[in-house]
């Protein structure tokens, strides 16, 4: 185990403000708090926060809008949001997503209130003070909740500070993870069904909240292109749901991809039914017309040897 790791289970030891022998907080792997029944709840309950360290997959910006807006009051519309997924490294094969909103308060069970625009601002700046962006590996302690699938750190829609989430920047520019290619039958089954495993060794758990590709495969519809949109890829017997994110180059008029090609993204899961909704997240696309991607997970998936094949962050702008 990592220095670090070792480092931070001493009695009495201070890191980003988290003492470390506080009886509630554990250091736990993406997988061991990833866990699920044969239901597909999440099953994790042993702490009440946590602390995961991994490799920043994405800029939350291109997942989610975090432009403030607290005139909105519109029941369970959050306003803004802000949302990354990090995954584990080594043989911890799992990955987690974190999430904040602004207007916790127009959910009707939330008593404590949302965020001003001012306040939602500060709280992004003190993320963004860690300056991460995707191929660095970070550190994270927060509370949690689980949403659909899986289990995210969160305030627990709570603003008060003690329920701050804290981000620090272990090492950067270590390098994205080389994109694991999943071929259509490792998620479905011949009769289109997802694969479920409750030990989460095969199926959409065991690639949950990892960068994959999958390859070969057509776009049933591309109507359905555009910020925030959805479209469904084939490989002639099954399909999977792709959520596009908000990436400044998906945008109406920027659908060029020639069939067959490549798809690489995070497998997302959100669905009611706990055992379905796997998805394949894409944030941003390049443009380049063969694999559906963004560019620095297409460059993540390029051999090491090619110059051009520079795995970490372009930039370290991350709002």
């Amino acid at each position: 185990m990592r220095e670090y790791l070792i480092l931070g289970v001493i009695a009495g030891l201070w890191i980003g403000g988290v003492c470390w022998a506080d009886p509630s907080v554990a250091i736990v792997t993406h997988r061991e708090f990833q866990a699920v029944d044969a239901s597909g709840e999440q099953t994790y309950k042993a702490i009440q926060k946590v602390v995961l360290e991994g490799i920043v997959l994405h800029h939350p910006a291109d997942m989610q809008d975090p432009t403030p807006d607290d005139t909105i009051t519109t029941p369970f519309n959050l306003g803004a949001q802000w949302q990354l997924f990090f995954q584990g490294e080594g043989d911890d094969h799992a990955g987690t997503a974190i999430y904040l909103a602004q207007l916790y308060d127009n959910l009707p069970w939330v008593e404590t209130g949302g965020y001003s625009n001012e306040a939602f601002i500060a709280e992004l700046a003190r993320l963004n003070a860690a300056r991460f962006s995707p191929g660095d590996r970070i550190r994270v302690t927060g509370w949690f909740l689980s949403y659909k699938g899986k289990m995210n750190i969160n305030e627990q829609h709570n603003k008060n500070p003690d329920h701050d989430f804290i981000i620090e920047l272990l090492e950067p520019d270590v390098g994205l993870p080389k994109p694991e290619v999943v071929s259509l039958d490792e998620l479905k089954d011949d009769q289109d069904r997802g694969i479920f495993d409750a030990e989460r060794l095969v199926g959409g758990e065991y690639y949950q909240g990892r960068l994959i590709k999958i390859e070969d495969v057509n776009v049933v519809d591309p109507n359905g292109w555009g910020p925030n949109g959805g479209l469904v890829v084939t490989d002639g017997t099954r399909t999977l749901p792709v959520k596009l994110g908000r990436g400044n180059g998906i945008y109406r008029g920027s659908y060029n991809l020639v069939e067959p090609f490549d798809v690489i993204g995070i497998l997302d899961q959100e669905s009611t039914n706990l055992r379905s909704g796997y998805r394949l997240y894409v944030m941003n696309y390049d443009g380049n017309g063969h694999v559906l991607a963004s560019y620095e997970h297409r460059m993540a998936d390029m051999p090491k040897s090619d110059p051009n094949a520079l795995a970490s962050s372009t930039g370290r702008a991350n709002l």
